[in-house]
């Protein structure tokens, strides 16, 4: 830091379980990722290519590179590998994985209809290959799944071998997690966190809203994702208390963590 500030709460260090940052990136240039990089690579611990963006953006293996140059781990978005599943290709997306060094995959079934061990079969394989993270829920927002079924589907995920598990919110922060205005919806969150370690979840949350949320919830060291390149830096103030969204939450450092 450039000067020093007492009553700041501790961050995990690199690399972390907890207080994990997840950039999206949905069409970042070379250039923007050289720029993201020096700005806030200190404070992302991983970035998503959103969905099947890597199908289309140019010059993919030199931004890989560049990402990979910083240590700063990236993994193609689930959508994907829903892609590659649908069109009974999931030996092709393995290859893929290997094509480009990936060590992080993502398992999703947002966007198809899948049978649940079918889904942890397809976690347990790529275990073998890579770091899973596998995504629970849908991005149908007419799809509500009760907070019990949220809980099993996502203790059967981790017991098949995910890293962690990502609470689903798209990139807008509106279905899954949270309503349609973007309101969390805190009951599931909490009833979620009765039977699953906080530290084993990614909370997808786009909107500054839903991060001082959970931040107030979970303190500094909650797992959060989906965040824009350009909100990086601000969500790292606002683990901090140095936002007025949490400006008095950290001043008692025993509520620090």
């Amino acid at each position: 830091m450039n000067y020093t500030l007492k009553n700041v709460p501790q961050r995990e260090p690199k690399p972390r379980e907890r207080g994990f940052t997840m950039a999206m990136d949905k069409g970042l240039s070379i250039r923007e990722v050289e720029d993201f990089i020096e700005v806030a690579g200190e404070y992302v611990d991983i970035v998503k290519l959103g969905w099947a963006t890597s199908y289309v953006v140019p010059n993919l293996q030199k931004k890989l590179d560049v990402f990979k140059a910083a240590g700063i781990p990236v993994y193609f978005g689930g959508t994907l590998f829903e892609a590659f599943v649908i069109r009974n290709q999931f030996d092709d997306y393995r290859r893929v994985l290997d094509k480009y060094q990936m060590t992080f995959a993502e398992v999703s079934d947002g966007s198809l209809e899948m049978e649940h061990d079918k889904k942890c079969e397809y976690i347990r394989t790529l275990a073998e290959q890579v770091t899973v993270l596998s995504e629970v829920g849908s991005k149908d927002d007419a799809k509500i799944i009760p907070p019990y079924m949220w809980i099993q589907l996502m203790q059967k995920e981790l017991d098949a071998g995910a890293w962690k598990v990502i609470g689903e919110a798209r990139e807008g922060g509106n279905v899954g997690l949270f309503r349609s205005t973007g309101e969390v919806r805190s009951g599931l969150v909490e009833e979620i966190l009765t039977k699953v370690p906080f530290e084993k979840i990614l909370w997808e949350a786009p909107q500054k809203a839903q991060q001082v949320w959970f931040i107030k919830l979970l303190g500094t060291n909650v797992n959060l994702g989906n965040i824009a390149p350009s909100e990086v830096v601000p969500l790292e103030t606002i683990r901090l208390g140095l936002r007025g969204d949490t400006f008095s939450q950290f001043l008692d450092l025993d509520k620090s963590c």
